[in-house]
């Protein structure tokens, strides 16, 4: 069985502020947390090996995507670091084919309240909405893997965000490490969140192992026939630009739309203009 696991930072334990999330931001708190999500990326690799996974690419995808210490994950496994500019981004090789995707330390989407760090792909953005649903980056690399057929087995990050993917996958597994409280968190212990990515992401994988034995596809995002996609900016001067991407079309000051049938026209109108 392929495993991918596709890895933010903004659901991380215990992360709260932006200042821990990256070193150029001059967070003393950085090197901490960059560690802590190792540990998380760590017992998520762990736990799939105990539940059957053969092969296990992670994908470093948080800024810069070299924030992983990769000496400190399994040996066996593979790490994707930096940006290919492939539409597939944070999730990018997932196309060359895996048997499931999961994800660590993600988060609330812009315009939520579920994290402090709440945002979709960059800060420029107010709300992305597809077919009415606020967005968030699990949701879009969800529809990214299910354009292809992929289930979605795991998901650790906060609770809001939890909570989402258990009503749109309902068979999905996953660990809530934060709860956001307006620009505050409260979170397990770090050491708890770890053991519980770890038994967490090892039952994913057997069930999907049993899934896959039995011809099943529990977790595959179903596809609507067609998107309907709004992008809502924090400065109005953002739309009135972006809204010369062909097919786009201008809503209203800070707000454009584009409608598509294939997701993958979906990820290229997202590739120019967020």
């Amino acid at each position: 069985m392929k495993l991918f696991i596709s890895s933010d930072i903004e659901g991380t334990c215990g992360i709260t502020h932006w200042d821990e999330t990256d070193y150029d931001k001059g967070g003393r708190w950085y090197d901490y947390f960059r560690s802590q999500m190792t540990r998380e990326v760590a017992a998520a690799c762990e736990g799939a090996s105990e539940g059957g996974a053969a092969e296990i690419l992670v994908k470093d995808a948080h800024d810069s995507a070299r924030n992983l210490i990769p000496t400190e994950l399994p040996r066996g496994i593979r790490i994707g670091r930096g940006w290919s500019g492939s539409l597939y981004s944070m999730v990018d090789g997932l196309q060359d084919g895996f048997d499931a995707l999961a994800f660590t330390g993600y988060h609330s989407p812009a315009h939520g309240n579920g994290n402090p760090l709440a945002h979709t792909m960059n800060t420029t953005i107010d709300e992305i909405t597809i077919n009415g649903i606020r967005t968030s980056e699990f949701l879009i690399f969800s529809l990214s893997a299910g354009s292809l057929g992929i289930p979605v087995v795991f998901l650790s990050g906060d609770a809001a965000l939890c909570e989402f993917a258990r009503g749109f996958i309902p068979d999905i597994t996953t660990v809530a490490v934060n709860e956001g409280s307006g620009d505050a968190t409260i979170s397990i212990h770090p050491l708890d969140a770890v053991q519980r990515i770890r038994e967490g992401m090892r039952d994913a994988v057997k069930k999907l192992s049993s899934d896959l034995i039995s011809g099943g596809k529990r977790c595959v995002v179903p596809m609507p026939a067609s998107f309907e996609v709004t992008v809502r900016y924090v400065k109005h001067q953002k739309a009135f630009r972006n809204s010369i991407y062909p097919g786009a079309r201008q809503i209203d000051e800070k707000t454009i739309g584009f409608t598509a049938n294939d997701f993958a026209d979906v990820l290229r109108f997202f590739k120019f203009v967020l």
